[in-house]
């Protein structure tokens, strides 16, 4: 047993060994398949490859798998279609079964409480949270009168705009309503 478990752990670190490229004077392998002229290359589905390469670029992505979901929202509701795009952007890049740090759930990335509030019984579900989200949005627009103080309410809660009279002096919240105004105009753009 004893030996078994050695040649285990001797194998995990000749494994590990091939990864340690980051460190001085460590070496990069390409793998086989992958060298010029093979005419084999590994295959990325455009819908990891594309919001990768437009992040790094700094972009946002024009189109998504939800444009439906959002587009039939954002008319319901009366709202801005690359406003809910943008929100979900910022809130979970798009990932449907997105969960944060401290419990929002979704797309839109809808707290347990507020979701039941809304009568959404799946948040993981895009249909209802997006359609969830996008009420709840509205109920904060028709509020606040003012698309920056609405996200500042989705992000940190209505009580905290109320509170400071304006942006909640929250780094997190001023930089969510600054990314998300982006995102939108970016959208816009297009």
């Amino acid at each position: 047993m004893l030996e078994s478990l050695t040649a285990v752990l001797s194998r995990i670190e000749e494994i590990k060994s091939h990864f340690q490229f980051g460190r001085v004077g460590g070496t990069v392998t390409v793998a086989p398949h992958a060298s010029a002229g093979s005419g084999i290359r590994p295959f990325f589905p455009d819908y990891i490859i594309r919001p990768v390469r437009e992040q790094a670029m700094g972009m946002v992505e024009s189109t998504s798998a939800y444009d439906d979901l959002i587009d039939a929202a954002a008319k319901k509701y009366d709202i801005e279609p690359a406003l809910l795009k943008a929100v979900i952007q910022a809130e979970s890049g798009f990932d449907p079964n997105a969960v944060s740090a401290v419990g929002a759930q979704g797309l839109m990335q809808l707290m347990p409480s507020t979701a039941a509030a809304l009568g959404i019984s799946n948040p993981f579900d895009p249909a209802q949270n997006i359609d969830g989200g996008a009420r709840y949005l509205k109920q904060q627009l028709e509020r606040f009168g003012d698309t920056a103080l609405a996200l500042a309410a989705y992000n940190a809660g209505p009580a905290s705009v109320i509170k400071y009279n304006g942006i909640p002096p929250y780094r997190q919240t001023q930089d969510y309503v600054n990314k998300v105004l982006s995102y939108m105009n970016s959208y816009l753009s297009r």
